[in-house]
């Protein structure tokens, strides 16, 4: 039997739409360039966005069983983040899933392998990230190995229950827990400031001299 987990990210709750609309790029510069996952990873609907706690799965390659069963463990909200080895290149997730998920209040999907259903995910409104789309069916034994809840690694990125996780049309970017208060503080900051910089931009301020960029050998007008 599966139990659904219980929630208890305390940033999770006190976030405003301002720091929901915050960009995968923005927060990962100002966390410090850390939490990108692979760049393959993207949304099957250019507009989808996913915002919300992480909830790792691991699968075992070719096999989708452990997604059934994280459908139903994974809290209200959170963002199913799954690892599925080297077997990337099968449809582990569709429209029946996405369905069964929104049903169940969770927040997303962001997986390192295939789904397939292109033309229904949308229609759904499911936010789906992958690394591609792909037909090829999978298994579903009971044997594989796999987890629910435990800390995975999806590219160079360690992901654990409560993460962040933060998907856009330019990629996905996970931030640890407890970083989150900070690394949202500065991702407005940095905010604030680019919008100067494009003010200052728009005036005839220069790119070179905003951010005090070396000069380069050659470089035309005296950079």
């Amino acid at each position: 039997m599966t139990i659904r987990a219980t929630t208890g990210a305390d940033w999770w709750n006190a976030l405003d739409a301002a720091d929901r609309a915050l960009s995968t790029a923005t927060l990962h510069e100002a966390a410090g360039r850390i939490g990108a996952l692979p760049f393959s990873i993207k949304p099957v609907s250019p507009s989808a966005r996913v915002f919300g706690p992480a909830y790792p799965v691991s699968c075992t390659p070719g096999h989708n069983l452990w997604l059934h069963h994280a459908v139903y463990a994974a809290p209200a909200g959170a963002v199913l983040v799954v690892d599925v080895g080297a077997g990337a290149e099968f449809g582990y997730w569709g429209e029946i899933l996405s369905v069964a998920a929104m049903a169940q209040g969770l927040g997303g999907l962001v997986i390192n392998g295939c789904v397939r259903d292109s033309d229904q995910l949308p229609e759904v409104g499911f936010p789906v990230f992958s690394a591609g789309l792909c037909i090829r069916g999978t298994g579903k034994d009971p044997k594989g190995a796999g987890s629910l809840g435990s800390p995975i690694c999806v590219g160079e990125v360690t992901v654990s229950s409560g993460d962040l996780v933060v998907g856009d049309a330019d990629g996905v970017v996970v931030i640890p827990e407890g970083r989150v208060a900070p690394v949202i503080e500065a991702s407005h900051a940095r905010e604030r400031d680019e919008a100067e910089y494009m003010d200052r931009l728009r005036a005839g301020e220069r790119t070179v001299d905003i951010y005090d960029l070396p000069a380069v050998a050659g470089s035309p007008g005296g950079l």
